[in-house]
């Protein structure tokens, strides 16, 4: 930290209870007031270094033991700054510091001590270290946050609450080598640290990094901090490095913020002021919001829900609350199922507030529906058009998130099915490729409300596409007595249909074994046979067999799946019964003589 040492003489003053006195051969002739202490001092050497003692001096009579007495109660910096004044006129050691020069130079600049009254007098003394102290990143924090109280107003008169402002700015923006900086950045603060000998370090180096300055700000109250990110944001800093710091600011401040303890600040409870209210709590919040960078994807999506859930908790106005959701609306892609879980304070007996969620999910349909307009007409059989990719990339990541939050909210009881259903209906059919995540959150809500009607639940099921489940979600869903027995209908039925092209698709591939080989050589289009330099698969004629009669297991099995949900729910005569006969499927023996007698005639 920079010094200045000024004056030459020993030191001639004592305090004695509430008043300080000059102890020289000389009695005082003036006694200065500021606020409960007083100050015995002579005239002469405040005369003729202060216009403003001059001017109260000459104008006040002295009283009837020859002591004139001035009130100088207004003084920037209180009786600790004038302590150092009166020294100063007595020509007395003193020491200037980033901690104390602020407040001598609005003392000094109150007082007109300019250098009509004596070549060298305070104001040049303190505005030449001043210009010093700026030079200095550490320095400046500290004069910057002695910027307060009575001495602000003056402060900023005489441009020095800008000027350390702009000081910081531009150190934060530039590049730490453009002002000669080491690798190791001397961090700012105000704490201490133990090293594991005992000593006690007051300085923490650490590498820097393009966040280097987060900490350092953020023991700035929040007036001098807004102040200081309006001047980043026009000296042009990139909006990801000024949202990173709001959000170093934002989870030292605000209580809460995060639910994972290793995310909190540990030094907030070390900082040099505390918000502990809930009204100044919500007025952080609030003011924090509208500092946010607008540039999408500036500030962290899970820093975003954070501020969102505080915002709900602490009742935050509702403007506060939409410019949150609209922000992570456009992001929603990045966000996480964990951070989506937002506290219910409403009057609806939801745990969580899904209601906030569906609005969340209009933004970012609203934000993309250009390009899911456009989805439709680069998207055909399943297949995606390269170009494409970008633009469904995002939308298929929101749709498997849904479909996880919904899970994960499908087990409150207090949740109603046209909620669940509001939000699931909201992701476009062409977001999920796999309709297995939203079974498995139907499956769930079903499981929680056993009591809902066969209604509710074909209403309910209407959101799932049975073509486009998995596998194992077939098998899953086939044996879900929760379901309605049209969706295992459905289910089977085109697990079936899936089987028996796949068998005819193999039957078909071993019409063009070539009549030289066992080798099975697929076709092209111009009717010649592949070889391997096209790439061509060879399969074995054993390879073909083992395969068909893997797959007329699994339809056996299936078969059998069918026979039995029709017996126990509707008999042979039912629905699921005339599927069996549509099928083909009179009994297993009849489909397993039909098969082998295709594989005869193939081989």
């Amino acid at each position: 930290m920079a010094t200045l040492k000024l004056g030459s003489k020993t030191d001639s003053f004592q305090l004695q209870g509430q008043t300080w006195l000059c102890m020289t051969d000389l009695a005082s002739d003036v006694n200065v007031k500021v606020g409960e202490m007083s100050f015995h001092l002579h005239k002469f050497p405040l005369i003729n270094r202060s216009g403003t003692l001059q001017e109260e001096i000459n104008k006040t009579p002295d009283d009837e033991s020859g002591n004139c007495v001035v009130n100088l109660s207004d003084i920037p910096g209180g009786f600790q700054t004038f302590e150092l004044v009166a020294r100063f006129f007595y020509d007395i050691k003193i020491e200037l510091n980033a901690h104390n020069v602020v407040a001598l130079r609005c003392a000094a600049e109150f007082l007109k001590m300019t250098d009509e009254f004596g070549d060298g007098n305070l104001i040049t003394q303190t505005e030449n270290f001043l210009r010093e102290v700026l030079s200095n990143w550490n320095d400046s924090i500290r004069a910057l946050q002695t910027c307060a109280d009575d001495v602000l107003e003056h402060a900023e008169k005489l441009h020095i609450v800008s000027r350390c402002i702009d000081s910081i700015a531009t150190k934060a923006c530039a590049e730490p080598g453009t002002f000669g900086w080491p690798l190791l950045h001397e961090s700012y603060s105000m704490e201490e640290s133990v090293l594991w000998n005992g000593i006690i370090d007051t300085k923490s180096s650490k590498p820097l990094g393009r966040d280097w300055w987060y900490r350092d700000v953020s023991y700035l109250k929040f007036q001098m901090y807004k102040e200081l990110i309006k001047a980043l944001k026009s000296k042009g800093m990139i909006p990801r490095e000024i949202a990173g710091s709001l959000k170093h600011y934002s989870r030292r401040y605000l209580q809460g913020l995060s639910r994972r303890p290793s995310q909190q600040d540990p030094s907030a409870s070390t900082s040099s002021w505390t918000i502990s209210s809930e009204k100044d709590q919500r007025r952080l919040l609030e003011e924090i919001v509208d500092l946010l960078p607008t540039e999408k994807g500036a500030a962290p999506t899970q820093f975003l829900l954070s501020l969102l859930r505080t915002a709900v908790v602490l009742n935050a106005n509702p403007a506060c609350k939409e410019n949150l959701e609209k922000r992570i609306g456009t992001q929603l892609d990045d966000a996480q199922v964990e951070d989506l879980k937002i506290p219910n304070v409403t009057s609806s007996k939801t745990l969580y507030d899904v209601e906030c969620m569906q609005r969340i999910l209009d933004h970012f349909i609203f934000a993309y529906q250009s390009n899911f307009a456009a989805s439709p007409d680069i998207v055909e059989e399943g297949q995606t058009v390269p170009a494409a990719v970008e633009v469904l990339t995002p939308i298929t990541m929101v749709g498997r998130l849904i479909d996880a939050y919904l899970a994960e909210v499908a087990s409150d009881e207090n949740l109603k099915c046209a909620q669940f259903q509001a939000i699931a209906a909201l992701v476009p059919e062409y977001a999920r490729p796999l309709d297995d995540g939203i079974y498995r959150a139907i499956d769930i809500y079903l499981k929680a409300h056993p009591k809902m009607t066969d209604s509710e639940r074909e209403q309910l099921c209407r959101l799932l596409n049975c073509q486009k489940l998995s596998l194992e979600a077939c098998t899953h869903a086939a044996q879900n007595e929760r379901l309605p027995l049209r969706v295992i209908v459905q289910v089977l039925f085109f697990e079936q249909l899936r089987l028996r092209t796949t068998i005819a698709g193999w039957f078909f591939v071993s019409d063009n074994v070539d009549q030289n080989g066992s080798r099975i050589l697929p076709r092209s289009s111009n009717g010649d046979a592949t070889g391997e330099e096209n790439g061509g698969a060879k399969l074995t004629i054993d390879e073909i067999r083992l395969r068909v009669s893997e797959l007329e297991k699994e339809c056996n099995g299936m078969k059998q799946e069918i026979d039995n949900i029709g017996k126990s729910k509707s008999g042979s005569s039912g629905p699921l019964g005339f599927l069996c006969r549509r099928l083909g499927f009179g009994s297993t023996r009849s489909i397993q003589q039909a098969n082998q007698k295709s594989a005869d005639s193939k081989c």
